[in-house]
């Protein structure tokens, strides 16, 4: 693209049509022919895995612009807050939160000295702004005269269930582009790229005719998408039975391990990849689940790193030292790392030394550069259509969605929701598009007993009795890590269990949570369990997941929980990562003076083991 630094461009690129390439070669001539540096540059994009993928693209194949930064909004948001208003305490607040506050303090002119020197603005995905995220860049793009370059395909626009109101979702989706038309008119530059560049056969084209016709759906209101939905499924389930998998068994799992490319199983639902997994893990297929966007994941040989330093500062030769003995990043080289590093400490000079308290600052604040925090490449990944977006494979098999509802099936007492068939019908699409090689189909999994729980937003188990629990859904922050493991609820040695989780603990392993006592300490919270590993314990759950239980299990307004389930199992280790807590408890621990050690992360859909009498006496009173 040979426009001028001062162009205000919109560029449309259908699914695989090289959009990160094509921003490349424009940041690279922004800096190269246009003189821009990387500093008046702002990149922002939706998720980790996008600004990785961009920021290796940069290194490997940029030139003048391989020191460019990209940002997702979320960390970009707080970043100017935490400049701006620093007493805010805006870590702790929510995403919405700090979205609004940005774009508040851009309209109040408080973030003008901070981007005085902006010059080009560029933003991936511009069809996924809706309600928060489209004020702020529209703000942004509003309140600063720069150039720039923001693409998007509105065939791809999946965001509009973050708007709860169903008519405002409607206006919501790509309301962006029409901003852009109506606001900058002639000045407006308008460029579209139309050839397919990640798929390699036919079989990954299937889906690629239906862009078009789902670019209209905006246009007319979403007239026909059902009907297109329907047409994307038959699509997918046509009469190519060489590309049917079936149902996930030993025949699928011997294929999925043996094949040497890049696979994803991408399903509907968070709640169907969490069983996807379940089944892979049980079949014994290494895999990984993806995680939701905003998930922040400080990496556990940040933690050893720190760990192994007395004083207050790192230096650079005595980083490259330790660096030996670390499990880094593959992808990153050592040059990278510690420049990632270097911008958690804002003071002016060299970059040959690094504060350890401002690192350990960030870590607690979740102000760690992207590239740091984003996941790691996996051969095999399970994800949701949402969560899939933008990323791409060689070999992708999507679990058949099965027939569109119209609305969302009843429940007592609870309001029915019309399902917006035109997102539906992007969503598939998303999901189809993002092979290189191959896609197929999986048959319907059999989600009959498994939703949302209304009280705790998580994913359960339930069964035909109403009063039922069979088990609910592990998340990040289950694991208590303001103290060390070890310090708390059970007494190790707390640098014997720091030990522990770095040599044995891996991710995938099979954990149980078990209950510590019978009876709750607190109020409104469950007993404290104990997270075990191999029959050794490497953490306790936290407050927050004793509350969640609590309420899980809280059947009405004036029944309250007694027995509590002995254990729960299906539970796996997401990753060990670094977290900040207290600083006197790490000294007192004997794990240094920083403040910073390693927790484990888990995920899954555990399932509830009662004690034989607690589930005798909850079924009676619930008969009662």
């Amino acid at each position: 693209m040979d426009q001028p630094a001062d162009a205000l461009l919109l560029v449309t690129a259908g699914a695989g049509a090289g959009k990160t390439h094509t921003l490349v070669r424009r940041l690279d001539r922004l800096i190269a022919d246009e003189g821009l540096s990387a500093g008046e540059i702002l990149v922002l994009t939706f998720s980790r895995a996008a600004v990785r993928e961009l920021q290796n693209r940069l290194v490997r194949h940029g030139d003048a612009a391989r020191h460019v930064r990209a940002r997702t909004f979320d960390s970009w948001a707080l970043d100017v807050l935490s400049q701006v208003d620093a007493d805010g305490d805006w870590p702790s607040r929510s995403f919405d939160a700090r979205i609004h506050g940005a774009r508040q303090a851009i309209e109040d002119g408080l973030a003008d000295a901070l981007y005085e020197d902006l010059l080009h603005v560029v933003i991936d995905e511009v069809q996924d702004l809706v309600g928060t995220r489209r004020e702020l860049v529209e703000a942004l793009l509003d309140r600063f005269d720069c150039g720039f370059t923001v693409v998007g395909d509105p065939a791809q626009a999946i965001y509009g269930f973050t708007i709860e109101d169903p008519a405002e979702r409607a206006s919501e989706t790509n309301r962006f582009f029409d901003w852009l038309r109506a606001t900058f008119g002639e000045d407006l530059v308008e460029l579209s790229l139309t050839e397919n560049f990640r798929a390699r056969s036919e079989a990954a084209e299937i889906a690629l005719g239906h862009g078009a016709r789902l670019r209209s759906l905006s246009e007319n209101g979403g007239d026909g998408a059902k009907s297109c939905y329907d047409d994307l499924r038959d699509t997918l389930r046509g009469d190519r039975n060489s590309l049917t998998f079936g149902e996930l068994d030993q025949f699928a799992a011997e294929a999925l391990v043996c094949y040497e490319g890049t696979t994803a199983v991408l399903c509907r639902t968070n709640g169907q990849a969490l069983i996807v997994s379940e089944a892979l893990h049980g079949l014994g297929v290494p895999h990984r689940l993806q995680r939701s966007a905003q998930d922040r994941v400080v990496p556990a040989w940040i933690g050893s790193l720190v760990r192994q330093c007395d004083g207050s500062m790192l230096s650079r030769s005595r980083f490259d030292e330790l660096a030996a003995d670390l499990s880094l990043a593959e992808s990153l080289l050592l040059d990278q790392l510690w420049r990632l590093l270097l911008r958690t400490d804002s003071r002016r000079g060299g970059d040959r030394s690094l504060d350890l308290g401002r690192l350990r600052t960030a870590i607690a604040k979740g102000r760690l550069a992207d590239e740091l925090t984003a996941q790691p490449p996996a051969r095999l990944v399970v994800s949701s259509f949402h969560r899939a977006k933008g990323l791409e494979f060689d070999r992708v098999l999507v679990v058949d969605p099965g027939p569109l509802r119209t609305e969302t099936p009843p429940k007592k007492g609870k309001v029915v929701h019309q399902v917006d068939s035109a997102e539906e019908a992007r969503l598939l699409y998303v999901a189809m598009t993002r092979p290189r090689d191959e896609v197929y189909w999986l048959d319907p999994l059999d989600m009959q007993c498994i939703r949302i729980d209304d009280a705790t937003g998580r994913w359960a188990r339930f069964f035909f009795q109403r009063w039922a629990r069979k088990g609910l859904e592990v998340v990040a922050g289950d694991v208590r890590s303001e103290q060390p493991a070890g310090t708390r609820d059970f007494e190790m040695d707390p640098a014997e269990v720091q030990e522990y989780l770095t040599r044995k603990v891996r991710p995938g392993d099979e954990i149980a949570l078990e209950r510590l006592c019978s009876e709750a300490i607190g109020l409104q919270e469950s007993p404290p369990y104990l997270v075990m590993h191999d029959g050794r314990p490497i953490g306790t759950t936290s407050d927050r997941f004793h509350a969640q239980l609590h309420r899980h299990l809280k059947l009405g307004r004036d029944y309250e929980p007694r027995n509590w389930p002995r254990t729960i199992t299906g539970i796996r280790i997401d990753v060990v990562e670094t977290v900040a807590g207290s600083q006197a408890a790490g000294i007192e621990a004997g794990l240094g003076p920083h403040g910073v050690w390693l927790a484990p992360r888990l995920v899954g859909l555990g399932h509830f083991t009662w004690d034989r009498k607690d589930e005798e006496e909850d079924t009676g009173v619930a008969a009662r």
